[in-house]
Parts: structure tokens; C-alpha cells; sequence
């Protein structure tokens, strides 16, 4: 069975015309536990839907891969297609990863790690982005009106958020939609890894419908992204990272204005 993105349940609207009972759809919210080589290393709470990509994202965005390469991913004990109604995802590396440590905890949809120590480490994976050409603000400013009109579960229900990956011709590769922003961006991280073209990332720009919070920088320089384009404000830390990584950043992206936060 196919799980379902939204649900219809029976309202009360209110408006000044009075009140009166009405359907409304909402957004599916669903436990996913992700494990890598039988050792589960996350849960998180998502919106059904591109699991597979999501936990290979997941995956690469923590680094938790190493040089390993992704052998296969499956709902665990079965050979069910993606999007079956199973909420474990395991990702096989056939033992080549890095022995993972275990993760019980849950990752919300705020989910985030701070602070001055969580930069060190972050920084000692990754490298600074090579030279990129510069990007024309005025064609990031207008990639949230693209990804807009494509939000079609936000649409329906007003409460999922967004991730796109953009090319410098305006070609929105990918998007995808969940009740978690990190969600959103590692099932987009997750589809071009799984489609080998996440090596071409350093001419794509990356959109988030919410706050460029530093879990979203992370996960765009990890995945080798050259820009970030938010909808909302970024925290500071969000900034002082995308400023170590050497990555263009914009907040407040809306209807063609925004700010720009590096390069200054």
C-alpha cells in the first residue's frame, strides 16, 4: 500500500460569514527510523514519500558514509517498492561505512546542533568550496516564485516546507516537499546522489521554503552546493558557517527582494 501525503478530516471553518463544517486536508506526519548497514543511526518524523532518498541524504549530509559507496536501500526485512507503507529504511554499504554509532533519539523538524563545536567538527570534514563563478542575485532572488508554484502539497494542506536544486539556466532539477525543512533538503541531497549527478552541485544553487537555520547550511555544503537561498531570516551561526564554507547566502527571499549575507 502506498502511504498517502495528506489526510481529509472533517473541520469547523470559521470566517465572517460565521462557522460551517468542512473538509480539510492535512499533512501526513509518520516516524522513520534510518539505519545504515543493519545499525540505526536516526529516527525522524516525515512525510511519506521518497524514504529512500531521504535516508541516502540523511546519510550523506552527516557523512556518515565515508568513501562508501551505496550498494542498495530497502524497507528492512522486505522487498517492498519505494513509498510501501514501512517506516524503517536501511541503507546497505555491504560493511564499507564507517561502523555508524548508534542514534535512538528522535530529529524533529527543528532538529539543529549549535554552537562553536559543532563548526570545528563540521570543519574538519569538509573543505572550503573551490573557486565557483559568482552568482547573479537578482536570478537567486527570483528562485522562490519558481519553487512556489511547484509546492503543490503546500497547496493542499499550508503546513509542509520545501527544498529545490536549481541549475545557473533556472532548471529546477528536483523538489520535494515534507513536514521537516532537513527533511526536505536531504531527500533533494538524497535524488541527486542516487542519480550521480550530486558532483555537479558546485553550479546549483539550493532553495528552502523556511529559516536558513545552520542545519541547512550544513547540508548544503556538505552536498558541495554553492549557494542557499532561504525564504525566512538565518541565525547567526547559519551565517558564520556559510561564511566559513565560502558559500553564497541569501534570507528573506521573497517576492524578488532579499538579503544578501555572504558574499557581503
Amino acid at each position: 500500500m502506498v502511504r498517502s501525503k495528506s489526510e481529509a478530516v472533517i473541520a469547523r471553518r470559521h470566517d465572517e460569514n460565521g462557522s460551517k463544517r468542512t473538509p480539510d486536508d492535512l499533512l501526513v506526519e509518520e516516524p522513520l527510523a534510518i539505519h545504515l548497514d543493519d545499525t540505526q543511526i536516526s529516527s525522524t518524523m516525515r512525510t511519506p514519500g521518497h524514504d529512500f532518498e531521504l535516508a541516502a541524504g540523511y546519510c550523506h549530509s552527516e557523512g556518515v558514509l565515508g568513501d562508501a559507496k551505496i550498494l542498495g536501500i530497502r524497507y528492512c526485512g522486505t522487498g517492498a517498492p519505494v513509498d510501501s507503507d514501512f517506516n524503517v529504511v536501511s541503507v546497505e554499504t555491504g560493511g564499507k561505512a564507517p561502523e555508524p554509532t548508534p542514534r535512538l533519539g528522535s530529529t524533529s523538524s527543528s532538529c539543529g546542533i549549535c554552537g562553536s563545536d559543532a563548526i570545528a567538527e563540521l570543519t574538519e570534514r569538509l573543505h572550503v568550496l573551490p573557486y565557483y563563478e559568482p552568482w547573479k542575485i537578482d536570478f537567486l532572488l527570483g528562485l522562490p516564485a519558481i519553487a512556489q508554484e511547484k509546492q503543490r502539497l503546500f497547496g493542499s494542506t499550508g503546513a509542509s516546507h520545501a527544498a529545490a536544486a536549481f541549475t545557473r539556466s533556472g532548471e529546477m532539477l528536483v523538489l520535494r516537499e515534507d513536514i521537516g525543512r532537513h527533511n526536505a533538503v536531504d531527500k533533494v541531497v538524497g535524488h541527486l546522489l542516487l542519480d550521480g549527478r550530486l558532483n555537479g552541485s558546485l553550479d546549483m544553487a539550493l532553495f528552502v521554503s523556511g529559516r536558513a537555520s545552520y542545519e541547512m547550511v550544513q547540508k548544503a555544503w556538505a552536498a558541495g552546493f554553492s549557494a542557499l537561498v532561504a525564504v525566512s531570516g538565518p541565525s547567526s551561526l547559519a551565517v558564520q558557517t556559510a561564511r566559513r564554507a565560502g558559500l553564497t547566502m541569501l534570507g528573506f527571499a521573497r517576492n524578488g527582494t532579499g538579503t544578501q549575507y555572504f558574499p557581503e
